[in-house]
């Protein structure tokens, strides 16, 4: 699993930051969560492949997470996208994609999907045999959305060496991969566990951007690999939480640390401080594992 930020400040885009868009790359799949302004652009720029983003996921829609998205929908065109994509998001998200499209004139040659959300509990919005997509509802000021991206357990592999020194043939490898046990040349049954690999421990990744502090999402993050949250304010100007429906750094650890989560990812700063490294100074003082998103930033999960 590899996270890949393309911007992670909060409200006005700098010409050396850029508002809230990262790509999850999971079990050969690319997902890209949030949309803010200057998204296709990042996206050239750390070379990831258009054609492998098939789903789009949109937390809410405030401008700095989705006002990209207009933009790489209408370049997809422009590049002769044939492969459908799925755009999950806020109920209206069809409505603004579909007006620019109708204004421009510039209706898309490939199959547009949106799944519009509305639930105010966690629903399953993507799975396959091997990752699962859930909604994490955020308390924002306009109806916000977190992902919990699930990898599921992978298959036991085989153990070729073990096989052999328990005396099973060959003939039996396939029904072994497939989760038989196994049968030695006496007749004697031989358990598979003793004849595979365990697999690796699945991963998750939590996406927590735009929300204020909220214990309610813990049930849904327990135990969490990588907890992304976002982190506007410090403690200082922890009176604009209210007001505004955001997190502090230290907020968000401490969510972090009452989750059980393996690491936390601090993101959607405030451009009124001159300096990131605050954020994680603060995070520190509730939980150990703290890193810093930055434009560019590559996290292996």
């Amino acid at each position: 699993m590899k996270l890949t930020i393309l911007g992670c400040y909060s409200a006005t885009p700098r010409t050396f930051t850029n508002p809230t868009s990262q790509v999850l790359e999971i079990k050969n799949q690319i997902f890209l969560i949030d949309c803010g302004e200057g998204t296709q652009v990042q996206l050239r720029k750390y070379r990831i492949k258009f054609a492998r983003i098939k789903h789009i996921f949109i937390s809410h829609l405030h401008g700095d997470h989705f006002f990209g998205l207009p933009g790489l929908i209408s370049t997809f065109r422009l590049l002769g996208r044939e492969t459908e994509l799925h755009v999950y998001g806020p109920k209206g998200i069809k409505e603004a994609i579909t007006l620019f499209l109708k204004l421009g004139d510039s209706w898309t040659n490939y199959p547009l999907v949106f799944h519009e959300l509305d639930s105010h509990g966690s629903e399953l919005l993507f799975e396959d045999d091997k990752l699962s997509v859930h909604t994490i509802p955020l308390d924002h000021r306009v109806y916000t959305n977190g992902f919990l991206f699930s990898e599921k357990p992978a298959p036991r592999t085989l153990n070729v060496e073990a096989a052999i020194k328990h005396g099973i043939d060959r003939s039996q490898f396939i029904k072994i991969k497939e989760g038989k046990d196994g049968i030695d040349k006496e007749g004697k049954t031989i358990a598979n566990k003793k004849l595979t690999f365990d697999p690796p421990q699945p991963k998750s990744y939590a996406f927590c951007s735009d929300t204020a502090y909220d214990e309610n999402i813990l049930p849904l993050i327990k135990g969490v690999d990588v907890l992304y949250h976002e982190s506007t304010f410090l403690e200082t100007e922890s009176r604009l939480c209210e007001k505004t429906k955001h997190a502090t750094a230290k907020q968000a650890a401490v969510i972090a640390k009452k989750a059980g989560a393996g690491q936390l990812i601090l993101g959607h700063y405030s451009t009124r401080y001159k300096s990131i490294e605050v954020f994680r100074e603060e995070a520190l003082t509730e939980f150990p594992n703290v890193e810093l998103s930055e434009d560019g930033k590559t996290f292996e999960i």
